[in-house]
């Protein structure tokens, strides 16, 4: 073990630093969509990748890649959706083992109404934090890190597009 190179102190609370902000971000964020929407974080990220998607359909494979999820999970969360109406699934008419998952207006209203309140809870805790030199440098450094991640491995994130 003598070649593993250990985190000096100043890396150490950089690394408990960062990922405290990360953890407690997130947990804000879910915390917020629950309260004033009452759904988990997941869901609404799951109706954002509909809401961005051609005819709000995605195939259900894709859409489970897209937000790095298991496909029996996301059928789970969609089966929750279809439930309260806000998502639909249909058969994939050349494939009988796919299915596609579409928002429906219902998802999309409910989508809009969720938004306002997740994007200035975003705002808040993040952007009006920082310097927009802080903000070009946090984008930066996301990217270098996302560089050493392997892609298998990201969490769901929108849009989310890493050069290698």
């Amino acid at each position: 073990m003598s070649d593993i190179r250990w985190l000096n102190d100043h890396e150490q609370e950089v690394w408990r630093t960062f990922m405290a902000a990360v953890l407690g971000l997130t947990d804000q964020l879910s915390r917020q969509l629950q309260r004033d929407s009452g759904m988990p974080h997941t869901y609404y990220e799951i109706l954002v990748s509909l809401s961005e998607a051609p005819d709000r359909t995605l195939r259900m494979s894709e859409l489970a890649g897209l937000r790095g999820s298991s496909r029996s999970r996301l059928s789970h969360a969609v089966a929750r959706l279809e439930g309260a109406g806000l998502v639909r699934r249909r058969e994939c008419p050349t494939d009988k083992r796919g299915s596609f998952a579409e928002l429906t207006d219902a998802g999309y209203a409910t989508l809009a109404a969720a938004a306002p309140g997740h994007v200035t809870e975003v705002r808040e805790k993040l952007f009006d934090r920082l310097t927009p030199e802080q903000i070009e440098q946090l984008g930066e450094i996301s990217k270098a890190i996302l560089e050493g991640v392997d892609a298998s491995a990201l969490p769901p994130c929108s849009n989310l597009v890493v050069e290698r």
